[in-house]
């Protein structure tokens, strides 16, 4: 362990072994980095206070860095020892990386070891450094986005572990296979995409233009790689955010440079905005986070085509608008992305695997005495509210409350008004 100072905290490096398969504990192992953060007026009586374990949204994103008391912490520390968690695969545990996963050998034998990274995983190894930490004592779990999926399988195989569940944004649905958010979600773009349009008409004519540009001519990115217009289309996760409209708009506003082609800030912005380099993870393993059962045979592209809007062609003949997509993952992502080429068989085949173990348990949750208080975001782009609202009303004894003050980020950007809210709802206070 390495303990050192931030401004107003006090952290501590922690590194823990676990297995890689959980059903097989005298097998391969891993390693998962979690970072303890403390009041630097509390650090002197650190065992005096409660663990809150969070779990960070995704798949395949590593928990925060935090400076000080940043975001959602300044009110987390007020009454708790928090502890970010690098999911398996991410940030200082054990890297599942394109070229760590790669050197596993066949298509076949990296597809069997990311099967391994899904929500069940990451509940068994935050039991396994609960009992390090806590022994048998329960401790809170804050769960954003997919980490709130993450507290839901907790909620369902290891409720004994758990003091109290906090959730923002990441109830998913119990038995919805991939398809069926996926319909919810096409829809909820498309809203998102007129109210931009909306808001700035001028964005019509210029996505049109962008798009025609991409049609005709062989645009190449900064790493090399061919942005088409879907991939451009794919920019419409931004409009999850409270500003991402604004930001489309500002990179809508100029994407020219002075001799009629896209300019180099406008490519590697759109570079950024659409590359797996940083979280090859969320892309191999986003579908399969829904999976329970039967494989999704890249359900978010089959989908699609129930939505002829999103077909670019009347935009580029400039007959319609552009829609663009949100927090969808299509096969040719992994043909087109250089971070991705190295796992694309491994892709395909998790996308073709049967079998999936469950998720949740919906008896167990129907039976939940664990103390439990979860945030749905009205208008959430990334988590369909219809079906968080399903959820919540299986899980025993969980208070939701449903607020359209805050989109998906709401967590990060309220100055820890989501999160008190939350506390005071499991403490009885409101």
């Amino acid at each position: 362990m390495r303990t050192y100072r931030q401004p107003g905290t006090v952290l501590t490096d922690h590194h823990f072994s676990v297995p890689l398969d959980h059903g097989r504990p005298d097998g391969e192992r891993i390693e998962v980095f979690a970072r303890e953060v403390v009041a630097a007026g509390k650090a002197d009586r650190p065992d005096a206070l409660p663990w809150l374990v969070f779990l960070q949204g995704g798949p395949g994103f590593a928990a925060q860095r935090p400076v000080g008391k940043s975001t959602w912490l300044a009110r987390a520390l007020d009454d708790y020892r928090v502890l970010l968690l690098d999911q398996r695969g991410t940030g200082r545990s054990t890297p599942a990386t394109a070229r760590s996963v790669a050197r596993r050998g066949t298509a076949a034998a990296q597809a069997e070891y990311l099967a391994h990274f899904r929500a069940d995983s990451i509940v068994l190894d935050c039991e396994l450094i609960r009992r390090q930490l806590c022994g048998e004592r329960p401790w809170s779990v804050l769960g954003q986005s997919f980490g709130g999926f993450c507290t839901v399988s907790y909620l369902s195989f290891a409720p004994h572990g758990m003091a109290e569940a906090l959730i923002t944004g990441g109830l998913p649905g119990l038995g919805s296979h991939a398809e069926a958010v996926y319909r919810l979600t096409y829809g909820l773009c498309a809203d998102r995409c007129a109210a931009h349009y909306e808001n700035y008409p001028d964005d019509i004519e210029s996505a049109q233009a962008v798009a025609r540009q991409l049609a005709t001519h062989d645009v190449r990115l900064p790493d090399g790689s061919r942005l088409t217009v879907e991939r451009f289309q794919s920019i419409g996760d931004m409009l999850g955010g409270s500003s991402g409209s604004h930001e489309l708009h500002y990179l809508l506003e100029d994407p020219w440079d002075g001799d009629g082609g896209l300019s180099d800030a406008f490519l590697a912005d759109i570079a950024d905005r659409t590359g797996f380099a940083r979280a090859p993870l969320y892309a191999v393993l986003h579908e399969s986070c829904y999976a329970q059962g039967t494989a999704t045979r890249w359900a978010a592209h089959r989908v699609r085509a129930e939505f002829p809007a999103f077909d670019p062609a009347a935009a580029v003949a400039g007959e319609a608008p552009l829609l663009f997509t949100g927090e969808m993952v299509y096969p040719w992502m992994v043909d087109l992305d250089p971070a991705l080429l190295p796992l694309r068989d491994a892709a395909h085949l998790l996308a073709e695997r049967e079998g999936w173990p469950p998720l949740y348990d919906p008896t167990r949750l129907a039976a939940n005495e664990v103390p439990a208080a979860a945030a749905v975001y009205h208008d959430d782009l990334y988590v369909p509210a219809a079906l968080s609202l399903r959820t919540a009303a299986s899980i025993s004894g969980l208070r939701t409350w449903v607020t359209n003050e805050w989109e998906h980020e709401g967590l990060r950007i309220s100055g820890g008004k989501v999160l008190d809210r939350l506390i005071a709802m499991n403490r009885g206070e409101v």
